[in-house]
């Protein structure tokens, strides 16, 4: 089985080569090009056209299917090798470190914090939990559904800690790998993580809220201190588990990668798309 260090380097290559042939030739014809995390590419995907009405110019977008951290990994590839004549950025779903910013050469633009969602199996009778309560359960000191009032039936742990050099995302939940409960599925990918929680009924995992659910997904998010995991309650700080979305450049982005950036940052088309996932957005609109 390839490690978990191969599989990543192994889709960044595949990003890198899926690259249209006009991202590397000059000319009038050349592609805005756009690499990352999935749950930051949904955004992008759903304002494409926005992007293109605005920058006048071609845009491909790849991160639909980025695992294991590597889509992350691949945007900041991409964003430092941004040329004249090669204009990308890249997308990332994890705040990055200062001290990563300055030794990869970046720019951070930040586009909005996402919920992170708690999530169990539809027919779990638990709806709700607190901070503590979902901290505990993580750490291993709760372990049976039924001293947080739900049946008496194991708690199966599912946890995707991705980007573990990284701060914020899951660290909102527990700061280190090491602090999870050592007995838990730790999986590759989101959607593995959603397939897990249909198949226990006591299973527990974590998501970023733009996951697109499919049809038979028995699953739903809990509130956490009687507060659902929305946009105003990240406003007020009063919802706990959230991460930050961005994109970023080298420090030399073109006119209209810049463009493209503060349309994805303010405009109207994103204003909708953060309202549709609970968003919240880290600018003010601009018409």
């Amino acid at each position: 089985m390839l490690s978990t260090r191969l599989l990543a380097a192994a889709l960044l290559i595949l990003c890198l080569a899926c690259a249209p042939a006009g991202a590397d030739e000059g000319g009038a014809d050349n592609v805005l090009l756009g690499v990352g995390a999935h749950f930051a590419w949904i955004v992008f995907d759903a304002i494409e056209a926005d992007l293109e009405a605005k920058t006048g110019r071609k845009i491909s977008l790849y991160g639909k299917n980025s695992m294991l951290g590597a889509g992350c990994n691949a945007a900041i590839k991409l964003a430092r090798q941004a040329t004249e004549n090669r204009e990308t950025f890249g997308f990332v779903c994890c705040p990055l470190s200062a001290e990563e910013v300055e030794r990869e050469g970046l720019i951070v633009h930040p586009l909005a914090l996402e919920p992170i969602l708690i999530l169990v199996r539809e027919d779990n009778p638990v709806d709700n939990l607190s901070n503590a309560q979902v901290r505990a359960i993580f750490r291993g000191e709760i372990n049976n559904w039924q001293e947080v009032g739900g049946a008496d039936k194991p708690i199966v742990l599912v946890t995707r800690l991705h980007c573990e050099n990284r701060p914020g995302h899951w660290k909102t939940i527990l700061p280190s790998p090491k602090d999870f409960r050592k007995t838990r599925l730790n999986v590759n990918s989101a959607a593995t993580m959603i397939q897990r929680i249909n198949d226990f009924s006591g299973a527990i995992g974590h998501t970023g809220s733009t996951w697109v659910f499919a049809p038979g997904d028995r699953v739903k998010a809990l509130s956490i201190n009687g507060l659902k995991p929305t946009a105003a309650n990240l406003a007020n700080a009063t919802y706990p588990f959230f991460r930050q979305l961005s994109a970023i450049t080298n420090r030399t982005p073109s006119a209209d990668i810049l463009k493209l950036i503060r349309e994805a940052q303010h405009g109207p088309a994103f204003r909708r798309v953060a309202q549709k996932y609970e968003l919240l957005p880290l600018g003010p609109q601009v018409q």
